[in-house]
């Protein structure tokens, strides 16, 4: 028997080399003030236009950590882990390129390794994720690793 409201994919629905990609969300100043209001992050570099001139980015870009939230909720979006994630285990991720106020990202995950692990009910599936511009410029990237839950019996 299905669980109710799962639409995501159970462990063994995943493959190496399965590519999920995500719809797109283009990144608001009104993104950048609230997520400097909620994490107490007010550099100039994200919430001063004139500052921010002088950079070598020549204007205001998004936190990082705003475009790695974001890019997990483009995840959950896109269904594939709705109601089969038991938990993000890790991530290691880097910041490759800025993202600015205008630019519409998208996420690709490719899932790179499986793991099975019964005791967990499930397994763990590694995701190489890359979160891209709308020129397709790879502004973050790194690997995710979440649990998922086996198929019921």
């Amino acid at each position: 028997m299905a669980q109710i409201g799962t639409q995501g994919r159970y462990f063994e629905e995943f493959q190496v080399g399965d590519e999920i990609k995500s719809l797109a969300r283009t990144i608001t100043e009104a993104d950048i003030s609230a997520f400097a209001a909620l994490s107490g992050d007010y550099n100039p570099l994200h919430t001063d236009a004139e500052f921010a001139k002088d950079t070598p980015f020549g204007q205001r870009i998004a936190h990082g950590l705003l475009g790695l939230s974001l890019a997990s909720g483009l995840a959950a979006r896109t269904g594939f882990i709705d109601g089969t994630a038991k938990a993000f285990t890790s991530l290691s991720w880097r910041f490759k390129a800025p993202i600015f106020i205008g630019d519409t990202i998208h996420l690709k995950a490719v899932v790179s390794r499986t793991r099975s692990m019964s005791s967990l009910g499930g397994g763990i599936v590694y995701l190489d994720v890359s979160v891209l511009n709308q020129r397709e410029e790879t502004v973050q990237q790194g690997e995710w690793s979440l649990i998922i839950s086996s198929r019921p019996a």
